[in-house]
């Protein structure tokens, strides 16, 4: 449960989905704009996509911390890419807490100067994996049972409805509410009418000209002719994609989109 009194001014930074080579890279170079320009406490980060679109590696994990990355969300790759299951014990990582692992952990309490900061990752169930566990009931039992000062949510999942619904569900109970999972940035940041700051997607930080991240001619292909060609990630002009939330003393959620002006790759 929150704490009864909200302490210092609290700034977090939730970068969007991070696609890819070009995804870790555009980051990292903006990291130092990002840090002046908007001042964030923490910077927390969804790289379930962050190894050429499957999962996460160690060495990608290592390069995101030393910049300066607070805590990484996943989402439904996130055991592409087998290796995670050798450090995520004992990383800044999450899994959602409904995708039925047994290792990771699907919340985590960081600590910023005397606050705690209480953070979920959930996957939803509609147009993804109907056999999941509905997270609704496991997020508001972690809410009700854990000592913080502000939490957040990263909500992984296909459906704008079942964004929107667990939005109402967990207003009032909840501080902010990311949607992930879709890629492109939605226009309905707001405050919800109990308090919660709230987008149904933050976006991706990755290619700007694919098709959320991949190639479009493989994925115009697949639509045409059904092809199933592998994957592979977009070339081109690149983009980045978050919110800031500020917590105190006025609470408010504000959209970042950087993007280049140039072709680079």
């Amino acid at each position: 449960m929150p704490l009864l009194f909200y302490n210092r001014d609290m700034k977090i930074l939730f970068i969007g989905d991070i696609y890819g080579d070009p995804g870790i890279e555009y980051l990292l170079e903006n990291i130092p704009y990002l840090r002046s320009t908007y001042q964030p406490n923490l910077i927390i980060a969804n790289a379930e996509n962050a190894a050429n679109g499957r999962g996460l590696t160690k060495s990608i994990y290592k390069r995101l911390m030393q910049a300066g990355i607070s805590l990484i969300t996943m989402g439904n790759h996130t055991w592409k890419n087998p290796e995670l299951e050798t450090f995520i014990e004992d990383s800044k990582v999450i899994r959602p807490i409904n995708d039925g692992s047994n290792k990771g952990k699907g919340y985590m309490i960081i600590k910023y100067n005397d606050q705690k900061i209480l953070v979920i990752n959930a996957m939803g169930k509609a147009f993804m994996n109907a056999d999941i566990e509905a997270p609704f009931l496991m997020i508001k039992d972690v809410l009700e049972r854990e000592i913080y000062d502000y939490s957040l949510l990263d909500f992984h999942a296909e459906a704008t409805s079942e964004k929107v619904a667990m939005s109402h569900f967990l207003d009032g109970k909840l501080d902010m509410m990311v949607g992930t999972h879709t890629h492109v940035q939605t226009n309905d940041n707001r405050v919800l009418p109990k308090g919660m700051l709230y987008i149904s997607d933050v976006g991706m930080t990755g290619p700007l000209d694919g098709v959320i991240g991949v190639s479009k001619e493989i994925i115009i292909d697949r639509f045409i002719y059904m092809n199933n060609r592998p994957n592979e990630v977009a070339k081109g002009k690149r983009q980045l994609n978050a919110v800031l939330f500020t917590l105190s003393p006025t609470k408010k959620i504000e959209k970042i989109h950087l993007e280049e002006s140039n072709t680079l790759f």
